[in-house]
């Protein structure tokens, strides 16, 4: 008898939290405040996180058929202070607009409608990226915030952006490694750990490969974890179809041209990657 896909493991012992859903359920619910808190705490360790809660995600815009959002993660700390916290795996080009837009609605919704006192929390809009915007650099941590031109001087700390580059966490584990080294190369890597790699020590790594440990997953969500990733690995599988079927239609374009402009075979086949085979099916 075949088994179901939700009735084995396609995956390792942890959950891989790079995903909408997952990064939800292991860091944006009730019993994961303390791993949150600890979290943002080693993200922005000059402020003191006392404690947080969790906010709605959805944010609904006031203009009619404006876009609305939704965030994967919005906490607030002891002082009132918003942290927006999205996961984005594919890059996009509009990413940074995206993280402006959405952070500027949740400052509106602080405010009643035709407010004059412009009295609203600090945001932190903070970026989890399992892509590189910065190519070749070894900084995953990136802060951002509104400065004048010339002389960096700080218009206000009303709002301000962090983003983490995951693959720039090429010094992870190295004596030159930072904190926020090692977590983004955990945070990127997790789904392929057999065990907890040595020198993880402190309560955030305690409670991160508790909380994604598979097999501690309730029957039910178990099985709805083997079933995201086993869409996620066909999705992934599809792109990479797509991805070659285009670079083989592109070579085979120019072994017509190159069979037009009368070039041999063999030197067709050198500069295509295509076998004589091939290109002789195509004349």
């Amino acid at each position: 008898m075949t088994k179901n896909a939700t009735e084995f493991s396609p995956v390792g012992k942890y959950a891989d939290v790079l995903s909408d859903r997952w990064f939800k359920r292991i860091f944006g619910w009730a019993p994961a405040k303390r791993l949150m808190q600890l979290f943002l705490s080693e993200l922005i360790p000059e402020r003191d996180i006392a404690d947080i809660s969790f906010g709605p995600q959805e944010h609904i815009n006031p203009i009619d058929e404006g876009k609305d959002i939704r965030l994967d993660v919005q906490c607030t700390d002891s002082n009132g202070d918003l942290f927006l916290v999205e996961v984005q795996v594919a890059d996009q080009d509009s990413f940074y607009d995206r993280a402006v837009f959405n952070s500027s609605m949740v400052i509106q919704e602080q405010l009643p409608p035709g407010s004059t006192v412009w009295d609203f929390g600090p945001i932190y809009f903070i970026g989890i990226m399992n892509f590189s915007r910065h190519i070749g650099s070894g900084q995953v941590l990136f802060r951002y915030a509104l400065r004048e031109n010339t002389s960096g001087e700080l218009m206000t700390d009303s709002i301000q952006y962090i983003f983490l580059e995951l693959p720039n966490c090429v010094n992870a584990f190295t004596p030159s490694a930072t904190p926020v080294d090692n977590l983004c190369y955990v945070l990127r890597n997790l789904s392929t750990f057999t065990e907890r790699p040595e020198g993880l020590e402190g309560e955030l790594y305690d409670l991160l490969f508790s909380s994604t440990e598979i097999s501690k997953f309730a029957p039910k969500e178990r099985k709805e974890y083997y079933k995201d990733m086993t869409t996620k690995k066909d999705i992934a599988n599809q792109i990479t179809f797509a991805h070659n079927k285009g670079i083989k239609e592109e070579r085979e374009a120019v072994a017509k041209k190159m069979l037009e402009d009368g070039v041999s075979i063999p030197v067709i086949c050198k500069y295509t990657d295509l076998s004589q085979q091939q290109v002789e099916a195509l004349k």
